[in-house]
């Protein structure tokens, strides 16, 4: 008797690594989102921060980005979020798109 595998049995195989694929791969894309959403989160914050040394250092708000970046408050890279929405300043706090 030879051993191995039927064609039946590898089609079952197939069917079920291809129902965990589809119901993982929805679920992995989502987690993306709120990395994302986290990410850009967080970088608010840091500028935010940047925004009130701002304040403190010149008593007035930044009229810009470009103005937290030129004093060094805050890095080039850092007016934007890794998902690229831009970052900008309204009504003296850091929002995004």
């Amino acid at each position: 008797m030879k051993k191995g595998f039927t064609l039946l049995e590898m089609i079952v195989v197939v069917i079920i690594v291809s129902v965990l694929m589809l119901l993982t791969i929805p679920n992995i894309s989502k987690v993306i989102d709120s990395v994302d959403s986290k990410a850009c989160d967080a970088m608010t914050k840091v500028v935010d921060s940047g925004i009130v040394e701002f304040k403190l250092d010149y008593g007035t708000m930044p009229n810009s980005i470009t103005d937290l970046v030129n004093g060094g408050y805050i890095d080039s890279s850092q007016t934007s979020c890794s998902n690229g929405k831009a970052l900008s300043i309204v009504n003296g706090h850091c929002v995004h798109e």
